[in-house]
């Protein structure tokens, strides 16, 4: 499905973002996305469809299956484009997703095209990675990612930036929060309030329910269970606070939010908060878009593309 990039626009309110020179736009014949039906990248505008199935492979350069250890002793499995810059962009996939995401793949393929080499993770009890799913487990899964930083700095490569979507935003923020060693970060649809948006999934009794039992089962429309919520994991996220977090993120750490304006999951509101605690800070809201980016993940990789791209430039200018 072809698909214009167009209607979106950048809020920069100076009272609680930072001012930034104009962000330059990359030729749109450059960004290529895969497609669902012929599963291979195209050099025209098109987008995985959601749900589909999908093995994004560059033509040309050849993606790498790597495993690392994390410090609890799993196996996180990762897809690697691999363009041979010694740049690389870290991209997270959010709650009960995997690597294989849409939006991991296309973003992926989108920095692939620009020569910037990408890996895409799956944290642990996700997707191919060992270990056990967890409701929470967020300052666990930034461990995970500084375990995959680890990784490739010691293969001497430059950590240009991690970006994440959805419970991935919220990663990549608290990684920034507790690490200090990483000068961009791009969270994309992350939630500012983690007490909020536990009643949709788990109901408005999940407090007494889960006191009383000790979890929840959560169920499919069929009755069969998707995933169990422990006391210990629910209590995780609860005392997980973003807002404490985001004020330790240093003024150094360059910090882009990118958020859609009809976000059925998290409001755009989050963003917004966002916005006015984080020191360094850059806001874009994408006009109409989703918490899936279903038609716009073109304009979700030309934002990050272009935001990514900046950086690399400064930092070449830069003494």
């Amino acid at each position: 499905m072809e698909q214009p990039v167009s209607n979106y626009h950048s809020v920069l309110s100076t009272s609680f973002i930072c001012e930034r020179s104009p962000v330059p736009t990359f030729p749109l014949h450059r960004v290529r996305f895969i497609s669902s039906r012929k599963h291979r990248a195209s050099s025209s505008l098109r987008m995985a469809q959601p749900g589909s199935n999908h093995d994004a492979q560059n033509p040309v350069i050849q993606q790498k299956k790597v495993i690392i250890t994390n410090n609890h002793g799993e196996k996180l499995m990762g897809s690697l484009h691999e363009t041979g810059s010694a740049e690389i962009v870290i991209l997270c996939h959010g709650f009960r997703s995997t690597k294989e995401n849409n939006t991991m793949v296309n973003l992926a393929i989108a920095l692939e095209n620009e020569g910037i080499s990408a890996f895409r993770l799956d944290f642990a009890g996700n997707g191919e990675s060992e270990g056990s799913f967890q409701y929470g487990g967020y300052w666990r899964e930034a461990d995970d990612l500084h375990a995959v930083i680890q990784h490739f700095r010691g293969a001497k490569r430059v950590i240009h930036a991690i970006l994440g979507h959805s419970k991935g935003g919220n990663v990549v923020l608290l990684y920034a929060s507790k690490y200090h060693d990483i000068q961009m970060v791009l969270n994309v649809s992350g939630r500012h309030n983690l007490k909020r948006g536990i009643d949709e999934r788990l109901g408005k009794d999940f407090f007494e329910r889960i006191k009383k039992d000790g979890f929840i089962d959560v169920k499919n429309k069929t009755g069969s269970v998707n995933y169990r919520v422990t006391e210990k994991s629910l209590m995780d996220r609860l005392s997980t606070d973003m807002h404490e977090a985001c004020l330790k993120i240093e003024k150094g750490c360059r910090v882009l939010t990118i958020h859609g304006s009809a976000d059925e999951i998290i409001p755009v509101e989050d963003a917004l908060e966002f916005a006015k605690i984080i020191p360094n800070h850059t806001l874009h809201i994408v006009e109409g878009a989703d918490h899936r980016y279903t038609s716009h993940q073109a304009e979700l990789a030309l934002v990050a593309l272009n935001f990514i791209k900046t950086g690399l430039q400064q930092d070449k200018d830069s003494p």
